[in-house]
């Protein structure tokens, strides 16, 4: 699907049949390592040698625990439960002669109550486990005459099993036994002695999962009706640059990883030729007969995903320079191409938290979110053939390599109990849910909503500010020019003359680049323009009876201009940034903002505002942005003061006169609970609303004071750092507005389980994240929290999906929306400023599109289906030029470029939202003209100002001609 629909959220159900798993591997959980007569592994050995420190001997002790995992198994609700088998727990010398009878009724009775709640089981004969005495004895998978062990343990399997056991893997992840098992030495049984070892033990294991395959299809499966394959692992990998050397070298990786094992048994029974073009000798090979052997030998793709050893982490070498990625659907296409469509299992995904982490794991989930998500597009959009997803894994246990450091498991165990206690982690209710439903159906609050705004809705664009330009232009220059028809007509100025005074009053025609600015705006077809004064240029000395007149004038003549244009304008008198003050310079060098002379000098700078520009401007933002977690309490209080005395001024001083309205625009993005249905989390969104939003919106819009969890938090802190309303102050700032007004971006999530991977602040004791499956914008420009925990979460991770940011959530506005309208009693609601940064290159700029379109609709739900008294939406912004990556236009040198977006909404604006298709049209009357100095457009006048040009033309071309005769002497042109 086109970018970035297609990184959308799907929302849809699995196939009917669809396998939903759980699984684990016998070394991780089992324990009882030496128990009823049950052998060494490999492991048992590997973790008593060299740096090791930690052993699974007792693992999740599942052993002593089949009623309680069980248990577990039941409440996910799963289909299937995959397990591995211990071959030294049946022989533990590796052979039949060693056949342990307690052992193999421990599998039976788990076989038999997996059965009595109805979930099928998913055997695994082989994971890392082999008995230690065979390598001890042959050494191990380097040595061919395991084959022939392996195929006689397996035959003991399926005639014991096999009546019950309809899905079997042979061997997991042969890629982690061959390269890290006897090539880089990380995992059992730690060989690392000869570079070559590994693609001998690679051809023996494929060897041996034939032999076994060829076993079970010619004996077990005329009467057992089961299947079998082999379980392969893989991330993917994409090009670190778009050339085809670099396409090539990520069909080698997947090749050296993936495609090792999977073309032999899916393809032709042979290696991949970029293996054997780049090993030569060092790569064995099949003689044709055993290629015909080993070809075919899978009845489904099994796949495994996510946190395993297949190269994550460990080695570099086999990425050839290529960008790893956890994407699952793009590896299931991948599959679904290379191998000709074979239905695959997901036998093994999902990710891990750091081994502290306890009930409370958001990362696990929302890794497991996105996994599935991708699984579903896989099937739904792209076709391949998924028939079931493991989630690993059900408890926690060891994690080979990683000890205990990591936990993987949906439940939580207390390895420190006797019992091994379990619990429910959050994933687990995530992962039962989802199963319950079957995926993610469609809810009607996903859909897209059809209808529109009211007639007098506001729809308008916002800038930070806009460009002033004051020096003269030809209306007022009194320099001559010659004008040189040779060279392209260019003009050049005459040294040392110049034109008498035309005696001509100023106008608003002076300045050139208001009418490319009116005129742009006009062209996105919008109501309202929202701009920001600059209060430092406008009053430079902090004295408001010396203004600089000149940009006075020049803002006068911009709202003039907007509203010939019939373009309401909405005025900003101060527009917080971080990074500069844009304060006056002597308020900026006497303490800022905690000098309490400032809100004084900010009532005289907006009474000077009101009276030089009301008469064009009904709409004022007192403070724009002003909530930044870089402003401290104290400042904060300063600026409500600042804004009540503002609002205060307008309200005694002007509004009867002028007619118009004053607030203060917030900036609120919305804060999400990370587990939605966690009370233990509904609380920390809500108290991160409060330090963010209520700090500034409860003491204007509601009770005249701080939030009262915000004050009873900082109380528990022990803090003082809030400063305290007096009653004088309180009234003051109490009710100073006549609209509420939000800036909105995006969404983030909160906890209070704090993990080390995202950023935790601990003075609130939330942790913010994010939702993996949501798409995110491409440059990092985020306010206050998220920006902070995007760049740690960027900086720290090894995962590229986390270096796109902010992520584009639209329901997210939907959502503050209403938290506006509950808590300050449907107050009139404007969202000043909503959009998503992109290469100010893309001029097609698909990102834009999709966000203002996504987000207007979610506007749109708020006013029609929850009745937010919704009065205007201005996307942000105008153009790159001021905004950079923001702008519905884009700037090539001195082009000026309509974006992609400025269209799509312009059209959303002409249709006012998004009528149902074949209703008649939205009758609303006709807007009334604006009537602002409307002499100055009638005939008369127009035709003196006409005259007025072309005498100035006629003098000024006069004293070119009488200079040049005087200069040259002579006849000119």
């Amino acid at each position: 699907m086109p970018y970035p629909g297609d990184k959308a959220f799907l929302f849809d159900t699995f196939p009917d049949s669809f396998m939903w798993a759980v699984g684990t591997a016998a070394y991780q959980v089992e324990g009882a390592f030496e128990k009823d007569g049950k052998g060494l592994s490999i492991w048992d050995t590997f973790t008593r040698g060299g740096t090791r420190r930690t052993i699974g001997d007792v693992g999740s002790d599942s052993y002593h625990n089949i009623n309680a995992d069980i248990r577990a198994i039941k409440q996910l609700g799963v289909s299937h439960y995959r397990f591995s088998l211990s071959w030294a727990r049946i022989f533990p010398n590796g052979t039949r002669g060693s056949y342990n009878q307690v052992g193999t009724n421990y599998y039976r009775t788990l076989i038999r109550k997996l059965r009595e709640i109805r979930v099928q089981p998913v055997v695994t004969l082989y994971h890392w486990d082999l008995p230690d005495s065979v390598q001890q004895a042959l050494g191990g998978w380097s040595n061919p005459q395991v084959v022939e062990l392996f195929r006689d343990y397996a035959d003991f399997c399926f005639r014991t099993f096999g009546d019950d056991v309809k899905l079997w893997i042979t061997i997991d992840n042969p890629f982690v036994v061959a390269w890290h098992g006897y090539g880089t030495g990380v995992v059992a049984p730690g060989i690392k002695s000869d570079p070559d070892l590994p693609f001998r033990v690679a051809h023996n294991l494929l060897k041996a999962h034939a032999a076994v395959w060829h076993l079970y299809d010619r004996h077990y499966r005329p009467r057992q009706g089961g299947k079998l394959s082999m379980a392969l692992a893989s991330h993917w990998i994409k090009p670190a640059q778009t050339r085809l050397e670099s396409l090539q070298e990520c069909q080698c990786s997947l090749d050296h990883v993936l495609g090792w094992f999977a073309r032999p048994l899916f393809t032709d029974g042979d290696y991949p030729p970029c293996m054997k073009q780049r090993l030569g000798t060092r790569l064995p090979s099949f003689t044709q007969e055993e290629k015909d052997y080993i070809k075919g030998t899978a009845d489904f793709f099994a796949l495994s995903h996510g946190a395993s050893l297949s190269f994550h982490l460990i080695n570099d070498s086999l990425k050839f320079g290529q960008v790893e990625e956890l994407d699952l659907r793009m590896l299931l296409y991948w599959v679904d191409a290379e191998y000709d469509k074979p239905p695959i299992f997901v036998v093994q995904s999902g990710w891990y938290v750091l081994g502290n982490t306890k009930t409370e794991d958001p990362r696990h989930m929302y890794y497991l979110k996105s996994f599935i998500a991708g699984a579903l597009k896989s099937i739904t959009i792209d076709g391949v053939n998924v028939i079931g997803y493991t989630a690993w894994s059900l408890v926690d246990g060891f994690e080979w390599h990683r000890e205990y450091g990591i936990r993987r498991g949906l439940y939580y165990v207390d390895f420190k109990t006797p019992d091994m206690k379990r619990e429910p982690k959050t994933s687990a209710t995530f992962y039962k849910k989802v199963i319950q439903r079957n995926g993610f159906p469609e809810l009607p609050e996903n859909s897209l909503a059809q209808g529109v705004f009211p007639c007098d809705f506001a729809w308008g664009v916002s800038a930070n500010s806009i460009q002033v330009e004051t020096v003269p232009t030809q209306f007022a220059d009194p320099n001559i020019y010659v004008w040189n028809i040779s060279n392209r007509g260019e003009l050049k100025k005459v040294e040392g003359l110049v034109a008498p005074p035309l005696r001509r009053a100023a106008h608003c025609a002076n300045y050139a680049t208001i009418r490319q600015q009116v005129n742009e705006i006009q062209q996105v077809g919008v109501s309202h323009f929202h701009f920001s004064l600059n209060w430092s240029a406008l009053v430079p000395t902090g004295d408001v009876s010396q203004p600089n007149a000149t940009l006075l004038g020049y803002y006068r003549c911009f709202t003039r201009q907007l509203l010939r244009a019939n373009v309401t304008p909405v005025v900003t008198l101060w527009h917080h940034t971080r990074h500069r003050t844009s304060l006056p310079a002597p308020l900026d060098s006497n303490n800022k903002w905690l000098n309490r002379e400032t809100p004084e000098a900010f009532a005289a700078y907006a009474r000077l505002c009101y009276r030089e520009l009301g008469a064009h401007v009904k709409l004022w933002i007192t403070l724009n942005e002003p909530n930044d977690e870089v402003v401290s309490y104290q400042e904060g209080h300063q600026m409500l003061r600042a804004h009540a005395l503002a609002w205060r001024a307008y309200d005694r001083e002007f509004r009867r006169t002028q007619g118009g309205q004053v607030s203060m625009a917030l900036h609120m993005d919305w804060v999400e609970p990370a587990f939605s249905y966690s009370r233990e989390d509904v609380q920390p969104a809500q108290r991160f609303l409060d330090f963010r939003v209520g700090w500034f919106a409860e003491p204007i819009f509601g009770s005249g004071d701080y939030p009262v969890g915000m004050r009873s938090w900082l109380r528990q802190l022990n803090s003082l750092d809030l400063p305290v309303f007096n009653e004088e102050d309180r009234q003051l700032v109490k009710g100073t507005y006549d609209f509420f007004a939000i800036s909105h971006f995006s969404t983030v999530l909160v906890t209070h389980a704090k993990e080390d991977s995202y950023l935790y602040k601990a003075r609130l004791e939330v942790q913010i994240m994010m939702d993996t499956t949501w798409i995110m914008s491409p440059r990092p420009v985020v306010p206050w929290g998220l920006r902070k925990a995007l760049n740690w979460v960027r900086s720290h991770s090894t995962h590229t999906q986390y270096t796109h940011c902010p992520p584009v959530v639209p329901w997210g506005l939907r959502k503050a929306l209403n938290w506006v309208k509950e808590r300050y009693n449907n107050v009139p609601v404007y969202v000043m400023a909503n959009g998503a940064e992109e290469d100010p290159a893309r001029f097609k700029d698909s990102l834009r599109v999709y966000y203002l379109y996504n987000y207007i609709n979610e506007a749109l739900k708020a006013y029609i289906m929850d009745g937010v008294n919704l009065k205007g939406y201005f996307a942000y912004a105008l153009s790159d030029q001021r905004d950079p990556g923001f702008g519905l236009y884009g700037h090539v040198q001195d082009e000026v470029i309509v974006k992609a977006s400025l269209a799509n909404y312009r059209n959303i604006i002409q249709h006012n939202g998004f009528p149902m298709e074949g209703t008649a049209a939205q009758q609303c009357p006709s807007a009334p003209q604006p009537c602002l100095g409307c002499h100055v457009l009638s005939k008369r006048p127009m035709v003196a100002f006409l005259t007025l040009v072309a005498t100035a033309f006629l003098i000024t071309l006069g004293f070119i001609i009488y200079y040049a005769a005087q200069r040259n002497k002579k006849d000119c042109y």
